[in-house]
Parts: C-alpha cells; sequence; structure tokens
C-alpha cells in the first residue's frame, strides 16, 4: 500500500509538472513517461482553442489532483474530463428539472391564455 501511494504521488507530480509546461507553453524536457505521452496525445486531439486552453487545463489539472487524492492510480483524460463535463449525471438531473419546469411554465401560461379568452 505503501509503494502505490508513493507511486501515485510521483505520478501526479509528474502530471502537475507537465501541466505546468503546457500552460507556460515551454517544455523543459525532451523525456517522458508512456502515459505522460497518452495524456499529451490526447490533449493534442481534443483540439482546445487558444483563448480558453490554458483556463481548460488548470480546471482539468484540479479535477486531475481531486481524484488522485481520492485514490486514484492514474491521471483522467481530458476527453473524459470533458465528456463528464458534458454528459455527467448531475448535468443530467440539472436537464430533468429544466424540463419539468419549462412544462410547468407552459401549462401556466396556457391555463392563463384560457382565462382570457
Amino acid at each position: 500500500m505503501l509503494v502505490q501511494t508513493i507511486d501515485s504521488e510521483a505520478r501526479l507530480n509528474r502530471f502537475n509538472r507537465l501541466m505546468q509546461e503546457l500552460i507556460r507553453g515551454a517544455m523543459n524536457r525532451n523525456t517522458f513517461q508512456p502515459w505522460e505521452i497518452d495524456i499529451l496525445l490526447d490533449i493534442e486531439a481534443c483540439q482546445i482553442k487558444e483563448p480558453v486552453k490554458r483556463e481548460t487545463l488548470r480546471r482539468y489539472q484540479k479535477a486531475v489532483q481531486r481524484s488522485m487524492e481520492k485514490g486514484a492510480q492514474m491521471p483522467l483524460r481530458l476527453s473524459e474530463y470533458l465528456n463528464g463535463k458534458k454528459g455527467g449525471p448531475a448535468r443530467a438531473a440539472a436537464e430533468d428539472i429544466d424540463k419539468d419546469i419549462g412544462k410547468d411554465i407552459g401549462k401556466d401560461i396556457g391555463t392563463s391564455e384560457k382565462r382570457l379568452a
């Protein structure tokens, strides 16, 4: 268990270093772990536009830190993070609530129109 904790902490430290280099826009090394290459390729595949890229990477970094503090062994990929933001359970529940509210408002408008007629 101790070895896993040290390994996880080392991986998080490497991930944070990688993110800082990306956010700054300057890579200071030319040797990467295989999982770091996967992360880099995934970030490139997401094709984030420059105006929002830095902020997105900062938020992604915080999300990875939280997940690894909770016990994740590997950093999640940016694509997984973005998919989670777009289609997570909380968002689905919020959309269902919005639909229900919209239906109730529509009913109220219909009832008011009938009264006026």
